[in-house]
């Protein structure tokens, strides 16, 4: 897969292309990324990519010349163009993965008030926001989908891994503790040390439901359970508020 991204300031995402599990995953030939400087396609000596709004009002507009040459030397056309704007669809796991079937993914990165209208009504497919808050940098929030995305191409994390992290089966991931078995007084649950994988199972459902339940619980409103999930969240449920949960949608 490949990861083209337009930026004005490509040196902000160099470096994570660069380190740890991307890295290897680019020497491998599982990733392959381009970096474009959109200002080499301004057109006077002082590289300039933004102006005033039409219509007043504060702060400045990516130009659209500079931004569409710079689409058009990637040859957009055809291809998956994300565009990173607050006003975007929220993205999430369900949309990462979509995404990471994609055999090209160009990412334009906005800047300031973001980019003129017509260049996101002639070449991108996707409008994408992170979270309901603004940045300054579209390239943190263009790293934030790029991390999210490569690690489920095929090669650059283990299955197992994948299969068993937070939004992966609708639910929050389970506490996880390695060695010593004892930090500052605190010991590792007696059950992670018996060897008895079944109860082990349980027992991440359990707490993997409970922490779910405390942090996100419009997770379990959209997610149809299993019987076992069902009887462990009512069980959860009474010994916390004496009431069942009624109401969540249950497998057949």
């Amino acid at each position: 897969m490949k990861f083209t991204v337009l930026s004005l300031f490509p040196e902000i995402l160099q470096g994570f292309f660069e380190s740890s599990i991307m890295a290897k995953a680019v020497e491998r030939g599982a990733i392959e990324y381009e970096l474009v400087n959109i200002r080499d396609f301004a057109f006077d000596r002082h590289k300039t990519c933004d102006d005033a709004p039409y219509g007043g009002g504060a702060g400045m507009v990516m130009k659209a010349e500079p931004l569409s040459l710079a689409l058009e030397s990637v040859k957009a056309a055809g291809k998956r163009t994300v565009y990173m704007s607050p006003s975007g669809r929220k993205f999430d796991q369900a949309l990462a993965a979509e995404l990471s079937a994609e055999k090209e993914i160009i990412i334009l990165c906005g800047r300031y008030e973001g980019v003129d209208q017509r260049i996101i009504d002639t070449y991108i497919d996707t409008e994408l926001s992170i979270g309901d808050y603004v940045l300054s940098s579209g390239e943190t929030a263009a790293l934030v989908v790029i991390d999210a995305v490569y690690r489920l191409i095929d090669g650059v994390i283990s299955s197992e891994s994948l299969e068993e992290e937070s939004f992966a089966r609708g639910l929050l991931e389970y506490p996880h503790y390695t060695r010593p078995e004892v930090f500052q007084g605190i010991k590792v649950p007696d059950i992670l040390l018996s060897g008895h994988h079944a109860n082990i199972e349980k027992w991440r459902l359990r707490k993997s439901l409970e922490k779910t339940i405390k942090y996100r619980p419009d997770l379990l409103e959209k997610r149809v359970m299993t019987e076992e999930e069902n009887n462990v969240l009512n069980d959860i449920l009474r010994r916390e508020t004496g009431e069942d949960l009624n109401g969540f949608n249950q497998s057949n």
